[in-house]
C-alpha cells in the first residue's frame, strides 16, 4: 500500500526507477538512483508492502541495531521526491527497489496510481545489462521507447524487441498502455567484469539521463570513482594475456563500427552536449543479469577455486562486439532480455 501522506505539490515531475536484480548489471541503474537521492537529499515518503511483492528466501530481510534495539529492514521498493533547482525548478520521484518476486501486473499497477495521483509527466526507467563491450571506451547508453511520436520527439529508439524480458520491460509496457510516456535508458556493462559497483555505467547513465530531461545532475565523486574503476581493472586485464588480447579485440571491432560516426559533425554535437551538461557556455556559441541473448552472465575476471575463468571466444573484428550486434537484438539492434536496444547513443 502507497502512503502520500505529507507529499507537497510538485513542479512537472518526472518519476525515475531503478531495481536491483537481472536489469541492474554491475548495479549501475540502482547506484544512479541513490546517487540521485543522496546528492537532492531526498527522503523516504512511502514504500510498497514487502509482504505483497517479495519472496523473503530468495530476498532475506535484514536485521540491524538501533540504540541497542534489533530491527528489521524488509526488502522492498521505497519512494522519494527530490527538487532541482534552477531556472526551471522541477520535482523528481525517485523509486527504487529490487525486482519483484511476483504479482509484476499488481506491482506495476500500484507504481502507475502512484504515478497518477502525483501527476508524474513522464516515466524513466533506468536498467543496465551485460554486454560484448570494452571496459577501456566510454560505456555505450541508449533510450528506448514504446511509442513511436515520443521516439520522434526525444531522439529515442523505438523498441521492437521480442522475448524474455525483466521488471523494466514490464513496467515500460505498463506504462504505455495505462497512456503515460514512458522511457528506458539502458547501459551497457562489459559482461567479463560485471561485479558491482561500476561507477563509470553508473556516470553514463546519469549523464545521459542529464540530455533526457535537460537539467545538470552533480556527479560528486563519481568521476574520480569511474577512473579508479578503470585503472583497476586495466590492471586485472593486464595480469591475464587472454583477457587482455580478448579485450583488444573488443576494442577494435568497436572501433572500426563506430568510425563511420567519427565526423566532424558528430563531434561537435558531442562536445556540446558536454558543455551543456556542466553548465558551461562553448566559447562563441544478487545473482546473474541481463545480457543480451536473455542468459546470465559470470565474472570472467573474478577469482574462483578452479582458476580464472577463461572468456569467450572474440568476435571477428568486422563484427561489431557490443550487446546490440548480437543474434538476439532483432530488426532494430534491441537487446535479448529486457526490450531496450544497447546501441551506443
Amino acid at each position: 500500500m502507497i502512503e502520500l501522506e505529507g507529499v507537497p505539490e510538485l513542479i512537472d515531475p518526472v518519476m525515475v526507477a531503478a531495481f536491483e536484480g537481472w536489469n541492474d548489471a554491475g548495479d549501475a541503474a540502482s547506484t544512479a538512483v541513490a546517487h540521485l537521492e543522496r546528492e537532492w537529499k531526498g527522503e523516504v515518503f512511502a514504500a510498497l508492502d514487502a509482504e505483497d511483492y517479495y519472496d523473503f528466501q530468495v530476498n532475506r530481510p535484514t536485521v540491524w541495531m538501533d540504540a541497542g534495539v534489533r530491527k528489521i529492514t524488509w526488502p522492498t521498493t521505497r519512494l522519494s521526491v527530490v527538487r532541482v533547482g534552477g531556472a526551471k525548478p522541477r520535482d523528481l520521484v525517485l523509486v527504487r527497489g529490487i525486482e519483484p518476486s511476483m504479482r509484476w501486473r499488481s506491482f506495476c499497477n500500484e507504481l502507475l496510481g502512484f504515478a497518477h495521483e502525483l501527476g508524474v509527466e513522464l516515466v524513466v526507467v533506468l536498467g543496465a545489462l551485460l554486454g560484448d563491450t570494452p571496459h577501456t571506451r566510454p560505456v555505450p547508453v541508449s533510450g528506448v521507447t514504446s511509442d513511436p511520436d515520443l521516439a520522434q520527439r526525444m531522439d529515442l529508439e523505438e523498441t521492437k524487441y521480442e522475448g524474455p524480458t525483466g521488471i523494466v520491460g514490464v513496467l515500460q509496457e505498463a506504462c504505455t498502455h495505462a497512456g503515460v510516456p514512458a522511457v528506458s535508458l539502458w547501459a551497457a556493462v562489459p559482461h567479463y567484469v560485471s561485479q558491482p559497483p561500476n561507477p563509470k555505467a553508473t556516470m553514463a547513465l546519469l549523464n545521459r539521463l542529464e540530455d533526457l530531461l535537460d537539467l545538470r545532475i552533480p556527479l560528486g565523486e563519481l568521476p574520480e570513482d569511474a577512473r579508479a574503476w578503470q585503472v583497476g581493472v586495466d590492471q586485472l586485464a593486464a595480469e591475464d594475456s587472454e583477457v587482455a588480447e580478448y579485450v583488444q579485440t573488443l576494442e577494435e571491432a568497436r572501433d572500426t563500427a563506430e568510425l563511420p560516426e567519427a565526423s566532424g559533425e558528430a563531434i561537435a554535437r558531442e562536445f556540446e552536449r558536454y558543455l551543456r551538461r556542466r553548465d558551461v557556455s562553448p566559447p562563441g556559441s544478487p545473482g546473474g543479469h541481463a545480457t543480451a541473448d536473455g542468459s546470465d552472465s559470470a565474472s570472467y575476471l573474478r577469482d574462483n577455486p578452479g582458476g580464472r575463468t577463461r572468456p569467450p571466444r572474440a568476435p571477428k573484428p568486422d563484427t561489431p562486439g557490443t550487446a546490440e550486434d548480437s543474434g538476439e537484438t532483432g530488426d532494430s539492434g534491441d537487446p535479448g532480455p529486457d526490450g531496450e536496444d544497447t546501441s551506443e547513443d
